[in-house]
């Protein structure tokens, strides 16, 4: 039925303007606000419509997964610009220091935007 119906993700934030410098300024990415909320321009052509809701709840799940060639370099270049990266120490999930998880599926590492919604940066073998 939706096999060539065009689709986007989204997900909630508690601060558009927060969310506006983060995503634009923090990690370059490009978008439009329509309605007065975000409209994320993903590489690929990918869109996510980020919008502001008054009772916004985390996600308790990673929302959105950023494909990357070096996830160090760039674990490195947004702890620079301030980004904190969460430190796991479970036994099926272990980081280390600098929050990034290796040997145990792809090299991941997680970190949040400022409305408390889990991001990753993850390491792409097509990079």
């Amino acid at each position: 039925m939706f096999k060539n119906t065009p689709a986007f993700s989204g997900f909630s934030v508690d601060d558009i303007q927060k969310a506006k410098d983060f995503y634009g300024k923090t990690l370059g990415l490009e978008f439009i606000e329509p309605m007065g909320q975000l409209e994320l321009h993903l590489a690929g052509g990918g869109k996510v419509f980020v919008y502001g809701k008054p009772n916004h709840v985390p996600a308790t799940y990673t929302a959105l997964n950023f494909m990357v060639a070096d996830v160090e370099k760039a674990v490195d270049e947004l702890t620079a610009k301030g980004v904190k990266f969460e430190i796991y120490d479970h036994p099926q999930m272990k980081t280390d220091e600098k929050g990034i998880m290796r040997g145990n599926g792809p090299t991941i590492a997680w970190f949040k935007d400022p409305a408390g919604n889990y991001l990753s940066v993850l390491q792409s073998e097509e990079h």
